[in-house]
């Protein structure tokens, strides 16, 4: 059994009100640093069997297709998580 993660953000020309909100309190916090945050989403598929090259390509469509609202967000990562074998 594997463990893949999604990862979707909004695209960069699209505004983040959430992700502004979470600058402004980290800012009132003390957290000046901070100059940006983007808030996306994370997606987390076990699959059975062993992880290829032709599976997670299969992934990378169903998160296209399913996972991320193409309009407005991009699929920015498919990666494999953990591997753990019976």
């Amino acid at each position: 059994m594997a463990l893949i993660v999604v990862d979707v953000m909004p695209k960069a020309e699209i505004l983040d009100p959430q992700g502004k909100a979470v600058t402004r309190a980290l800012a009132r916090l003390g957290h000046e640093a901070v100059g940006d945050v983007r808030v996306g989403k994370r997606f987390e598929l076990r699959v059975e069997g062993e992880v290829t090259d032709a599976l997670l390509e299969r992934v990378r469509g169903v998160a296209n297709e399913v996972l991320a609202n193409t309009v407005i967000e991009d699929v920015v990562g498919v990666s494999v998580v953990e591997e753990q074998s019976r």
